[in-house]
Parts: C-alpha cells; sequence; structure tokens
C-alpha cells in the first residue's frame, strides 16, 4: 500500500490588522488635561451639593441626635441668629484682623528673606539651617511663651500666626528662586544687566507667581493658628464662638463657625487665584 500523496495547500489568507488603535480616554479622565468649562463648574457644584445632601439626609433620618448632629436648616437659622444679633459680624472682624496683621508681616518678611536666600548662597548657607531647626517647632508650642510676654492681649495672637507662617513661606519662596533658568541670568549679566538688575527685574518678577501660590497655601495655616489662639484666650472671634458654644451644648452654633471659615477661607483662596490670573497673567494657561 503507498504513502498518501500530501496536497500542499496555500496558506489561509490573513487580514492585516494594522496599527492597533488607541482607545482615547474620556475627557473626565484625560491627563494634564484641561476640562471643558462646563463639565469643571458641573463637578464643583456637585463637591458642595453631595455632601450637604447626605448631611441633610442623616440628619433627617433620626439616626443621629440633633443635639450631635443639626440639620442644615438649623444651622443656617443659628447663623441669621448670630447674624442679627451682631456677634458674628464682631467675631469675623476680630478674626480677619488677626489673621492679615500676623500673616502680612510674615510675608513682609519672608518674601525678601526667601528671595536672598534662593538667590545667595552665603545667605542661605547662613539662614537656612536656624529656619530649619525652628520651621519644626509646633507653633503652638509658642502659646505659653507669647502669653507670659505679652499678656492675653491682641498682639500674642497676631504674633502666634506671625510664627507659624514665617518660616514655611521663607522657604518655599526660596525654592522657588530655584528652578529659575541660568541661562535667563546669563543672558541679563550679556546684555550689561548688574546684580540688582537680576535681582530686581528677572528674579522677582520670575518667583511672583510661586509667592502668590505660596500666600495661598500658607493662608489654610494661619486660620489654623488664629483659631488656636482664640480657643485659648479671647474674648471674641470665630474660635471663641466656637469654643462658647461647646461649652453650653450649642452644637447648630459649633457647625455656624466651621462654615462661616470655610466659606471665608475659599473666598481668600480665590482672591488669590485671581490675584495670581491678572496680575502673572504670562504664567497662567489661557
Amino acid at each position: 500500500m503507498s504513502d498518501p500523496v500530501l496536497i500542499p495547500h496555500d496558506p489561509p489568507l490573513v487580514r492585516n490588522p494594522g496599527p492597533a488603535r488607541m482607545l482615547r480616554p474620556s475627557v473626565f479622565w484625560q491627563i494634564a488635561e484641561d476640562l471643558p468649562p462646563r463639565l469643571s463648574w458641573i463637578l464643583m457644584a456637585l463637591s458642595i451639593a453631595l455632601p450637604l445632601v447626605l448631611w441633610a439626609i442623616v440628619a433627617s433620618s433620626g439616626l443621629v441626635k440633633s443635639l450631635f448632629l443639626p440639620s442644615p436648616a438649623q444651622v443656617v437659622t443659628a447663623i441669621h441668629r448670630l447674624w442679627v444679633s451682631g456677634a458674628l459680624p464682631v467675631d469675623i472682624q476680630s478674626s480677619l484682623l488677626r489673621i492679615m496683621g500676623g500673616f502680612a508681616l510674615a510675608t513682609a518678611i519672608a518674601i525678601p528673606l526667601g528671595t536672598l536666600m534662593g538667590t545667595f548662597a552665603s545667605i542661605r548657607s547662613l539662614m537656612e539651617p536656624i529656619v530649619g531647626i525652628v520651621r519644626y517647632m509646633p507653633a503652638t508650642a509658642f502659646i505659653p511663651l507669647l502669653i507670659l510676654y505679652f499678656g492675653l492681649g491682641e498682639l500674642p495672637k497676631i504674633l502666634l500666626v506671625f510664627v507659624g507662617t514665617l518660616f514655611f513661606n521663607t522657604l518655599m519662596v526660596m525654592d522657588s528662586v530655584k528652578f529659575i533658568p541660568k541661562e535667563m541670568i546669563e543672558a541679563t549679566y550679556t546684555l550689561g544687566g548688574n546684580r540688582w538688575q537680576v535681582l530686581l527685574q528677572v528674579i522677582l518678577p520670575y518667583i511672583m507667581p510661586g509667592i502668590i501660590d505660596t500666600c495661598r497655601v500658607n493662608m489654610a495655616a494661619a486660620w489654623n493658628l488664629v483659631i488656636v489662639s482664640e480657643l485659648v484666650a479671647a474674648t471674641e472671634g470665630l474660635g471663641r464662638r466656637i469654643s462658647v458654644a461647646q461649652r453650653f451644648l450649642k452644637t447648630d452654633e459649633i457647625f455656624a463657625g466651621l462654615i462661616i471659615i470655610g466659606a471665608i477661607g475659599l473666598t481668600i483662596d480665590i482672591l488669590f487665584r485671581l490675584l495670581l490670573r491678572y496680575a502673572c497673567r504670562w504664567s497662567v494657561k489661557a
């Protein structure tokens, strides 16, 4: 019996799949891309609306007593009551004055000091160790000394904000100087510029967006410090208002104080963003 004859067959035709298609991510998950303005506003509204809705549901469900979790309506009523009585405007004004005083003083020193530390290695070597050491000391630990030295008036509260923000502002401004391209400085010297022109006309304008961002970030620390100082010793202020409400179990006023602090902080943050947009237009993407 002869062996079977193998008849060759043509290989099956395989279609060339071509280059694999890249699945484009949705707008929501794009990396390093801006959202459409409408979607951005919707998401920002949801970030506030969803917690409020969840809060209202839990408060109205009866799972938590109103003594511990007042409803949003009760908190709004408390805000209106405190405003009409005149207590809330006085508290807001007192806290804002303490924050602005201490933070302005810290910024007035931190901007030139941080700029000089970032520009000149000699000043950085001289100042960075002591600034780094004091930065790790909790600002609230200075409260007993400030009260001992300056009493219970306004000055220790302002100085607490000053101490708590000065060193962070200084180091963050110093770090901003490090990102200046050396080519810009060398080009300034090539065009006949001197040391002061490099400092005032090249370095300062370049780090201005970083300075504004530094102030915007560290303003939150200033709020924390002034509230702590008012909890310890004050006759008015939002921190004092929260402390008194806790003493008399007025939870709605505690929530009212927290919401007012958050609203004022958000307003200040928006103002810093607007300042960055209009004062440093060249650094903001269109």
